[in-house]
């Protein structure tokens, strides 16, 4: 094969999974919508009201989750692997884990937390809340700038322009 075909065969086939990439919207997909609850609840145990760091509630954290993942350049897997470590959460607190108080919860977690699946969820969620929590208020959270605030710190220069880079 010539280097000139060579090029333009891989350039297609480059191309060919970004065009199946753009039609990808799981934001309005069912999975994601009914895990949505859990992780909103999740999120708001780990940061609540009232302590030094803004909560995830107050600085937007699922809103900024459920965007991200959703995002044409997302690594599918992981989309897939918060989806589903939601779904066991509920599957073990059998579909309550929501209505549950904050020492059940606590309790619900910590048991979770033993199991290998279980501690890389939590880690992965606590990482996508604090990317928002922290993030430049461009991507919709850390809202009035209180996440960096609260460490007396701020986000890197030249700051965004535009929420996401197509891709």
């Amino acid at each position: 094969m010539k280097r000139r075909k060579f090029l333009i065969m891989g350039s297609i086939l480059g191309l060919s999974g970004y065009g199946l990439g753009k039609n990808n919207t799981p934001l309005q997909s069912e999975p994601l919508k009914s895990v949505e609850k859990t992780i909103r609840a999740v999120q708001e145990h780990l940061f609540p009201e009232g302590s030094k760091i803004p909560s995830a509630k107050s600085m937007n954290a699922t809103q900024f989750l459920m965007e991200t993942i959703v995002h044409s350049s997302y690594d599918r897997d992981i989309r897939d692997f918060v989806i589903e470590g939601a779904k066991e959460l509920e599957i073990r607190e059998k579909g309550k884990f929501v209505l549950l108080s904050d020492v059940q919860k606590e309790q619900a977690l910590r048991a979770y937390e033993e199991t290998r699946y279980g501690s890389n969820w939590l880690a992965r969620i606590m990482t996508l809340t604090m990317e928002g929590i922290f993030s430049d208020p461009i991507y919709g959270a850390n809202v009035k700038e209180a996440g960096w605030k609260a460490l007396g710190s701020y986000g890197g220069l030249p700051r965004p322009t535009t929420r996401y880079i197509e891709v």
